[in-house]
């Protein structure tokens, strides 16, 4: 299939789009993001890629990188690590303390910012380095020797970090954090800093299109561990608007409040789109039209 030409229409079709959303203005750095900023890529099984728009343009990842950091510690420790974090939707904010007292600690899933927490922990008491480790991963898979963290927005989100140190003892007090909170909350916002491309991301992703291959030709996941990243990624994503996202994108997708959205096709391609202005739930607006868009030209979907 030519992607290009597609890209090429979807980009053209949000131009005329009004309305984009906010960027999010709890980080400076990514409040003065131009909301009408627009890239696309597609990366194929062999590494090639497609791109449009603001496509080589670095952007922060934010909770994007939870997916790596995910597939990092299930090839680690496998199933164990599902003992200490669900894999359901959670149906309330990705920074909600609420469901965590009542199910003795054990976040809801690995893509709510409680949840993130406990799989940054676990890989942290592995490697020493959950940060690091995940900017190799994303450095090999992107072939972006680059790809840095921005220390800035690291900061800054320090800076306004309560809500998950909250959410980093209170599950410390059931036992299910290992290291200590300020250490964990250090390798956490770092990870959650990270600046990449569409194009980069694409790329890094392209393992889950892959099933569970890296770029190199080595196996990070199995592919019993592939599917399973894959499905928590459709059900849990993209925050509380997962159902939404299935519904109208019908692909495994994971967004980040930076405007980023990747998202993967199993055995063919993966994506990252990006636009900075959200909607109420987080969701970058643009993205996630311009996702819909792709699968209904293409005729793409799990579904």
């Amino acid at each position: 299939m030519a992607f290009q030409p597609v890209l090429e229409r979807i980009a053209e079709e949000i131009g005329r789009t009004p309305g984009r959303g906010r960027p999010a203005d709890y980080i400076p750095a990514l409040a003065a993001r131009d909301p009408r900023a627009f890239g696309m890529a597609v990366a194929e099984l062999d590494g090639t890629v497609y791109g449009v728009g603001d496509w080589r343009e670095p952007f922060s990842a934010q909770s994007i990188t939870k997916v790596f950091t995910l597939a990092l510690d299930l090839a680690r420790e496998g199933d164990e690590l599902w003992e200490h974090v669900g894999r359901e939707p959670s149906g309330n904010p990705f920074n909600s303390l609420v469901q965590l007292e009542y199910e003795n600690g054990i976040p809801r899933n690995p893509f709510i910012n409680a949840g993130a927490l406990v799989v940054t922990d676990r890989l942290q008491t592995r490697t020493g380095d959950a940060a690091g480790e995940l900017l190799r991963l994303l450095r090999a898979e992107s072939g972006n020797p680059g790809l840095d963290f921005d220390l800035a927005v690291a900061a800054s989100e320090t800076a306004h970090g309560d809500r998950n140190a909250a959410l980093g003892h209170f599950m410390a007090s059931y036992g299910n954090i290992d290291n200590p909170v300020p250490v964990l909350l250090d390798q956490y916002f770092r990870q959650c800093s990270i600046a990449a491309s569409c194009a980069d991301l694409a790329l890094a992703a392209a393992f889950l299109a892959r099933h569970g291959i890296r770029a190199d030709g080595t196996r990070l996941l199995t592919r019993s561990q592939a599917k399973q990243v894959n499905a928590v990624m459709l059900t849990c994503g993209t925050y509380d608007a997962a159902g939404d996202f299935a519904y109208r994108v019908g692909l495994p997708g994971k967004s980040g409040v930076g405007g980023g959205i990747i998202a993967v096709v199993p055995g063919r391609c993966a994506l990252c789109v990006w636009s900075p202005g959200l909607d109420e739930r987080g969701n970058s607006v643009a993205g996630v039209a311009a996702l819909d868009r792709f699968t209904t030209l293409t005729g793409l979907s799990v579904f």
